[in-house]
């Protein structure tokens, strides 16, 4: 059972277990190379697709993971917090976010790894989105009837497909290999690599 389902997410050991995955998280992002704006933005210029090789390779560990827990009776899967589907706020907020991903190359979290790293560019983008927020705050009574603009309850792309989790689990693994080898295969080669191993790199 987990922390959200026995109420303990703001008890002691649920603030200590958040800091110490979210210092988990935040290292591997860095890691990973995403304390760099440049690096972040490469793939809306289909110039580096770290991005969305990272991003697709947690996904996909993660339903697999939970897929075999589930399996194996250890985790149960609608004990797991699922937020509700709003199409009209939900679409909005992701254009606003992607333009602003765009424009600054920092996503929140993000912005936080590369500020801890030392990369000052994000501390602007920190301040907008800190800002952002609380002028939502200020104008979301006079929103109205836009908050709840195509509620969908709890829905996910397996039941809106008519699919179960594991089939669902298996394609979006299979679209994922598909891309891995596509981007390895005729994408950029890596950013960082010398000009001269670039025959090398795309011959092994």
């Amino acid at each position: 059972m987990n922390l959200f389902a026995q109420g303990l997410l703001d008890s002691p050991l649920g603030l200590l277990l958040a800091g110490l995955i979210g210092l988990s998280f935040g290292f591997w992002l860095e890691k990973a190379g995403f304390g760099s704006s440049r690096r972040l933005a490469g793939i809306f210029y289909f110039r580096d697709f770290t991005v969305l090789q990272v991003m697709f390779s947690a996904i996909v560990t993660a339903l697999l993971g939970l897929q075999t827990l589930s399996v194996l009776g250890l985790v149960d899967l609608t004990a797991l917090y699922r937020m509700e589907t709003v199409l009209g706020p939900q679409i909005a907020g992701g254009l606003v976010f992607g333009v602003g991903f765009v424009m600054g190359g920092w996503c929140p979290g993000t912005a936080l790894v590369g500020l801890a790293s030392g990369r000052l560019d994000a501390l602007p983008f920190l301040l907008g989105a800190m800002l952002g927020s609380l002028g939502y705050a200020a104008v979301f009574p006079a929103l109205g009837g836009f908050v709840d603009l195509g509620a969908c309850g709890v829905s996910t792309l397996p039941e809106s497909l008519g699919l179960s989790a594991g089939t669902m689990t298996l394609l979006l693994t299979g679209v994922a290999l598909l891309l891995f080898f596509l981007v390895n295969r005729f994408g950029p080669r890596d950013p960082k690599a010398p000009a001269g191993d670039l025959a090398s790199a795309r011959s092994t």
